[in-house]
C-alpha cells in the first residue's frame, strides 16, 4: 500500500508511448499518477471514493489556478469564538498532543468558512499532509506512546501547525494550469461514466498475499478529518476510534476476479493501463485472460520495486516486481 510516486518514471515511460488526449484515474488515492497525467497536458479526471482521497484531487487535479493567498491565510490564522472541541474531545489520549488536537479543531472550522471552495480543498489537503507527516508511520492502526517509533526523524518533532504553514508553500507551489477543464470525483469506480476518455489508468486495491489492504483501517482519522467526521459512526470501543471499513469487491479473493472482469468491461471503450504487483492475487496470467476478453493488443511492462512501510528505525521491505498491463 502507498503511493507511486517512486515509480512516476516509469509509469511516465509507458504513458508516453500511448495516444490520448484524456484520462480517468477513478483510484486515485494520493493523486500522484493523476498529477502526472496532468503535468503531460492530458485532460484529467481524478476519483476515489475516499473523501481524503478526492480533496487531495479538488485541490491539485481540478485546481488550476487558486492558491491559499493573503487574505485566505489570514482567514485560516483566526480564533473562532465558537469554535467547537469535537476532535480534542474525541482524540485526547489517542493521538497527537493537546496543542495539535485544538490547532485541527480550529482549523478544521476556519477552513469550513472559506468561500472559495478551491481554496478550501487545498487548506484541507495541506491538514491532512501535515497529520500524516506529525504521526508515526503515517497510518492511524497505532495510538498513545509512540516513543519506540521516534527515529529522530524532524516530521515527528514539528508540531501539526508547524507542518501546516510549512505544507503551505509546498502546495501553492504545486498548484499549476494545463490549460485543460480537469476534475475530481468522489464516488465508486462503477457509478463513474465510462464513455468519453481515451486512457483509464486503473491501481484498485488487490488481495495481498499477507494482510490485508483495507485504507480505511490505516487512514481512518484523515478520512474523518476531510469531513470533520460528518455522516460518519466512530466505533468508540476500539482503541483508535475506527470507523466502518467502505466495501470494495477487490478486496475478497472470492470476489476479486469477477470484480476484474467486471472493470475491464465497464471501461472497455477506453485505452486500459492496469498498475499491479506480483504480490496480488489474481496473479500476472489471470489478469491478461480476463483482460483479453475486451481488448486484443496487450502488453505487460515490468520493474522491481521495493516498498517501505514504516519509519526508518523500524521499516519493513517487501521486494516486489511492478507490472503495467496495458490494453488496447
Amino acid at each position: 500500500m502507498g503511493s507511486k510516486r517512486r515509480l512516476l518514471p516509469w509509469i511516465h515511460g509507458v504513458l508516453e508511448s500511448l495516444d490520448f488526449e484524456t484520462a480517468l484515474d477513478p483510484f486515485s488515492g494520493s493523486g500522484a499518477v493523476a498529477y502526472l497525467m496532468k503535468a503531460m497536458g492530458r485532460q484529467t479526471v481524478s476519483s476515489d471514493f475516499l473523501n481524503f482521497s478526492a480533496t487531495l484531487g479538488k485541490a491539485l487535479i481540478e485546481n488550476n489556478t487558486v492558491h491559499l493567498d493573503g487574505p485566505a491565510i489570514q482567514s485560516l490564522l483566526r480564533t473562532p469564538r465558537h469554535a467547537p472541541s469535537f476532535i480534542e474531545d474525541t482524540f485526547k489520549g489517542v493521538f497527537y498532543n493537546l496543542e495539535d488536537l485544538r490547532f485541527l479543531d480550529r482549523m478544521s472550522w476556519n477552513i469550513r468558512q472559506l468561500e472559495n471552495p478551491h481554496q478550501r480543498a487545498l487548506a484541507m489537503a495541506v491538514l491532512i499532509r501535515s497529520c500524516a507527516k506529525r504521526q508515526a508511520r503515517g497510518v492511524f492502526t497505532i495510538s498513545g506512546n509512540l516513543s519506540r517509533y521516534d527515529d529522530g526523524r524532524r516530521d515527528l518533532r514539528l508540531s501539526i501547525e508547524e507542518h501546516f504553514f510549512e505544507q503551505v508553500r509546498v502546495f501553492n507551489e504545486a498548484v499549476f494550469s494545463n490549460s485543460r477543464h480537469n476534475r475530481t470525483e468522489c464516488i465508486d469506480v462503477f457509478k463513474l461514466s465510462p464513455s468519453d476518455v481515451d486512457l483509464v489508468y486503473l491501481d484498485p486495491p488487490y488481495v495481498p498475499r499477507h494482510d490485508d489492504n483495507c485504507y480505511v483501517k490505516r487512514y481512518h482519522f484523515l478520512e474523518g478529518l476531510s469531513c470533520y467526521w460528518q455522516d460518519l459512526t466512530i466505533d468508540y470501543s476500539t482503541k483508535v476510534r475506527k470507523i466502518p471499513k467502505r466495501f470494495t469487491p477487490f478486496s475478497y479473493r472470492r470476489q476479486a476476479v469477477d470484480a476484474f472482469s467486471r472493470l475491464f468491461r465497464h471501461f472497455q471503450s477506453s485505452k486500459i493501463v492496469l498498475s499491479y504487483s506480483s504480490n496480488g492475487y489474481p496473479d500476472l496470467d489471470q489478469l491478461t485472460d480476463i483482460l483479453a476478453k475486451t481488448k486484443r493488443n496487450i502488453q505487460v511492462f515490468k520493474r522491481d520495486h521495493i516498498y517501505h512501510f514504516g519509519n526508518h528505525c523500524n521499516v519493513k521491505r517487501t521486494a516486489v516486481e511492478e507490472y503495467l498491463i496495458v490494453g488496447q
